[in-house]
């Protein structure tokens, strides 16, 4: 079920009423009804995912309790093993199997070799790798003791099926998400209404933004052999955009949706555009992944605290994993390396922290310094962006040399085949500089709606002109989210 179709806006104002007026006197109940409401969302696709899903929340709730019965150090270290042998032996089956299959009969191929080995085709689990990641998570917090196994098989189930962030984040931890299942919600008026705000603004950015981004990217490339280097500019451009929207978009309504339900999940952007360098970036840019990799894989690792050699290690092994959990594509992959590139030069020169508060802090624009910084940044992430776009290696080297080609780069961009016009294009880009201008002005809250000092008429006038934007671009076959293939 998506968050911008019909169907989920007759879904959750049911599932709303029904938690709040109906079971919000039994915890016990609510969480039962939030499990039954997230299967059926979750269900919406395929009834058949679902027992991946109980499966890997079975496999984590046994191994926090098991992990808690023995108290051998040896013993635990098993059991943690097998539960994530299990859980990641579920995320390679379905999702990199196949890529390895191919990858490794074509390596052999080479020597003269030829392995029957067939590829399963099996279909790819809407938000596995978020759940999957959840369920890890709380696994490995109970094995370092920072959190007590759940004794309320209720709210674990609750927990890692909780439907506003079971496709595409935020990553929960148990920490912060277990103790909000297992305690009476309240609702809180001033929640609600941030709620309402919040998802507001990532419907407009998913369906007016990067919808109509959508557009012109697939279009350009498809088309990347043919079309001048202004084109190709433009089509780098808008997919920056476009995939911020779309992502961003996501966990705004996430987020929101919870946040109406009284459950406070964590943030997942920080405005990443605004961003000084490519630490900061990554500071900003899906939160709950990137401090999960932190967490869970960089410092188990010794992170910064060993020799130089094995800091480059450990940040090369986490940004190819990052790339990696992306999808099973060599894409992927060389725009993890890409970044790690950028990182590791902050990460030895101890500037990787630089950047701790917003960008002018204490002023309402950039200094010059601060603008180049910012520039330099996105144009760097931008050319990252081709990279994760293009279905093949070839493709991102096609089309990146031809965006360098500077004899084309300066003629006025062309758009065969593409259904736009100039208005098109004018609506699209006043729509990106008000998304830019808005969360600019917000900066220092928690989403491009946090309005705090803005009179009530104006925001109603706000309110209502992003409302008429999202009811004329919605469509009567909603676009999916890009994350729904990761």
């Amino acid at each position: 079920m998506l968050f911008n179709s019909a169907v989920f806006l007759f879904f959750f104002p049911v599932v709303f009423i029904l938690y709040w007026f109906v079971f919000s006197r039994n915890v016990r109940l609510q969480n039962i009804f939030i499990i039954l409401s997230s299967y059926f969302f979750y269900g919406w696709w395929s009834w058949k995912l679902l027992l991946l899903l109980i499966a890997v929340t079975i496999i984590s709730y046994l191994s926090g309790s098991v992990l808690e019965l023995f108290k051998d150090r040896n013993k635990q270290i098993w059991i943690l093993r097998f539960a994530v042998f299990i859980n990641i032996g579920i995320l390679f089956l379905f999702k990199y199997y196949d890529f390895f299959v191919v990858n490794f009969v074509s390596a052999f191929h080479l020597f003269g070799i030829n392995l029957d080995i067939n590829p399963l085709y099996l279909i790819l689990p809407i938000g596995i790798s978020f759940y999957v990641f959840q369920a890890l998570g709380y696994t490995i917090d109970v094995y370092n003791k920072k959190i007590h196994p759940s004794e309320d098989i209720i709210s674990f189930f609750a927990f890692i099926s909780f439907f506003p962030q079971l496709l595409s984040g935020p990553i929960g931890r148990g920490s912060h998400l277990l103790p909000q299942f297992s305690s009476k919600r309240n609702f809180i008026y001033t929640e609600a209404v941030d709620g309402l705000r919040q998802i507001l603004w990532g419907l407009f950015k998913k369906i007016v933004v990067a919808d109509n981004c959508a557009i012109l990217v697939n279009g350009i490339f498809e088309n990347y052999n043919t079309v001048p280097a202004s084109t190709l500019l433009f089509g780098a451009f808008f997919f920056t955009i476009q995939i911020y929207g779309d992502f961003s978009g996501y966990s705004d309504i996430a987020i929101g949706c919870a946040k109406l339900l009284g459950i406070q999940l964590g943030d997942n952007f920080k405005y990443p555009y605004f961003s000084r360098n490519i630490a900061e970036f990554w500071r900003r840019w899906h939160i709950s992944l990137t401090t999960w990799f932190r967490d869970y894989i960089y410092i188990p690792l010794g992170g910064n605290r060993c020799s130089k050699a094995k800091v480059i290690r450990n940040t090369f092994i986490v940004f190819l994993v990052s790339g990696l959990w992306h999808g099973a594509n060599w894409t992927f992959i060389i725009w993890g390396l890409y970044h790690a590139m950028f990182f590791l030069p902050l990460l030895l020169l101890n500037k990787k922290h630089k950047f701790q508060s917003v960008v002018a802090d204490n002023s309402l624009f950039p200094s010059c310094y601060e603008f180049l910084q910012m520039l330099l940044t996105f144009i760097l992430v931008m050319f990252g962006w081709v990279i994760f776009r293009s279905n093949t290696i070839s493709q991102a080297y096609g089309y990146i040399s031809n965006l360098l080609f500077y004899k084309t780069l300066f003629v006025v961009p062309v758009f065969p085949g593409i259904p736009i016009d100039i208005l098109f294009l004018i609506v699209l880009c006043s729509a990106i500089l008000f998304m830019f201008v808005q969360e600019w002005l917000n900066r220092k809250g928690k989403h491009g709606l946090d309005l705090q000092v803005t009179s009530q008429w104006r925001r109603l006038l706000l309110y209502m002109c992003i409302l008429m934007f999202i009811s004329y671009y919605s469509s009567s076959v909603p676009a999916s989210f890009i994350y729904f293939q990761f």
